[in-house]
C-alpha cells in the first residue's frame, strides 16, 4: 500500500510541475549539401529533449497547457563543431471558447554560430554560460514563456523577461554575436532591453488587452472582442509617438498582420477607419493587408 501512495504522489507531482513546453524542434541542414549526415540528426533529437524535458520554472503546468511552440534551425554552413545557422522560433496559445490557436512571439535569429560535438551533454545554468547554442535557446525559451504569460496577466512574464535578460548579460561576455548593444537593432540585447524598458510599456499593455480582453472575449460577443482589440492596437500610436519604427512594433505585427487582417475582414462590422489610420502609421510595410479590412 505504501508503494501505491509513492506512485500517486509522484503522478501528482509530476501532473503539477510538468514542463512547460510543446517543442517542435527541426534542424534544416539543406543548404550545406549534406543534410543527412548523423550529426545533424542527433542534434535536432538532443534539441528537442532538452527543451520539451527541461524544468525551465517553478510554475505548474499541465500537459495540456504546456505551450506550443517551434524552432527551426537552418544550417548554413558547418566545419568540424563549429555550425553557422538562422533560427526562426514560433509560438502560440490557445484562444478561450475556441479550438483556435493565435500567434504570440515570432522572431527570426539570424546570430546563431554555435559549437556542438555528437552526443555533448547540454545543461543549463541560469546564472553561467555554458555554451552559446544553451544560451540562444534558453532565451528564447524564457521569451516564449514571458510573452505567453503576458497575455494572460499585465506584465505577468515579468521574471521570466528577467531572466532572458539575465541570459543576455551573462553572454556578453563571450564573442558570439546578438548578445551587445553594437551588434544591431534587432537582436537579442535589443528584445529584451526594449521589453523591460518604460519608452516601450505599451508593448506588453497591447499583449494582455489584445489577448485577454479581445481574443477570449470573442466567444461571447464578437463585436465586443474586435473593438477591444481595435482599443488595444491604439496604444501603438502612443508609443510610435515617442518612438517611430520600434523593434517591438516589428516583432509584434510579424506575428501578428494576418490574423488582424482574418479579424476585421470578416464577422460583424465595426467601425474601423481610426484602426486603419493607425495602423498605416505604426505597420506600414502591412499596408497591402490593412487595405482588405473591411468597415
Amino acid at each position: 500500500m505504501r508503494n501505491v501512495f509513492i506512485v500517486l504522489f509522484f503522478s501528482i507531482v509530476s501532473v503539477a510541475f510538468g514542463q512547460e513546453l510543446n517543442c517542435n524542434v527541426v534542424v534544416n541542414a539543406q543548404l550545406t549539401g549534406n543534410e543527412n549526415v548523423q550529426v545533424f540528426k542527433t542534434l535536432e533529437k538532443q534539441l528537442t529533449e532538452f527543451i520539451n524535458n527541461t524544468q525551465w520554472t517553478n510554475r505548474g503546468f499541465k500537459i495540456d497547457e504546456r505551450i506550443n511552440c517551434s524552432m527551426v534551425i537552418t544550417v548554413q554552413d558547418y566545419s568540424s563543431d563549429v555550425f553557422k545557422a538562422t533560427l526562426q522560433v514560433q509560438s502560440s496559445r490557445p484562444v478561450y471558447g475556441s479550438s483556435y490557436s493565435t500567434p504570440v512571439y515570432n522572431f527570426n535569429d539570424k546570430d546563431f554560430t554555435f559549437r556542438y560535438v555528437e552526443y555533448q551533454n547540454l545543461n543549463f545554468s541560469t546564472t553561467q554560460f555554458q555554451s552559446n547554442l544553451i544560451s540562444v535557446l534558453a532565451f528564447h525559451v524564457y521569451m516564449i514563456i514571458g510573452l505567453d504569460a503576458d497575455t494572460f496577466e499585465q506584465n505577468g512574464g515579468d521574471a521570466f523577461l528577467k531572466q532572458a535578460q539575465t541570459i543576455v548579460n551573462y553572454s556578453q561576455q563571450e564573442s558570439y554575436k546578438g548578445w551587445k548593444l553594437e551588434d544591431g537593432l534587432q537582436t537579442r540585447f535589443m528584445l529584451t532591453d526594449n521589453l523591460m524598458s518604460p519608452t516601450f510599456k505599451e508593448f506588453r499593455q497591447v499583449m494582455y488587452r489584445y489577448h485577454r480582453n479581445g481574443l477570449d472575449q470573442m466567444s461571447e460577443d464578437v463585436k465586443r472582442g474586435k473593438q477591444q482589440i481595435e482599443s488595444a492596437l491604439d496604444l501603438f500610436s502612443t508609443m510610435h509617438n515617442r518612438r517611430p519604427n520600434s523593434f517591438l512594433a516589428r516583432v509584434f505585427f510579424d506575428a501578428k498582420s494576418d490574423e488582424i487582417e482574418d479579424i476585421f475582414s470578416d464577422g460583424p462590422n465595426v467601425n474601423v477607419s481610426e484602426l486603419i489610420d493607425v495602423l498605416n502609421t505604426v505597420a506600414p510595410t502591412y499596408s497591402s493587408k490593412w487595405r482588405n479590412i473591411k468597415f
